[in-house]
């Protein structure tokens, strides 16, 4: 299926939001995560199923000020 990944359009067999983040190599990082600008928390990442077009966005904590 087509999403978009922070930005840009990807193909993915995942099927839910924790598998995603393993296609990405992210399974163990720490980010935050939402899907169509709705936040998902950790616990919830695989329930949630992802859908044709969905917008990910996988963000990184940063340090500094």
């Amino acid at each position: 299926m087509k999403i978009i990944v922070n930005g840009e359009a990807q193909e993915t067999r995942a099927p839910t939001l924790a598998a995603l983040l393993g296609e990405l190599g992210k399974s163990e990082a720490k980010v935050a995560t939402s899907v169509n600008e709705v936040f998902v928390p950790k616990h919830q990442r695989a329930d949630h199923v992802l859908h044709e077009g969905d917008r990910v966005e996988v963000v990184a904590p940063r340090q500094g000020g």
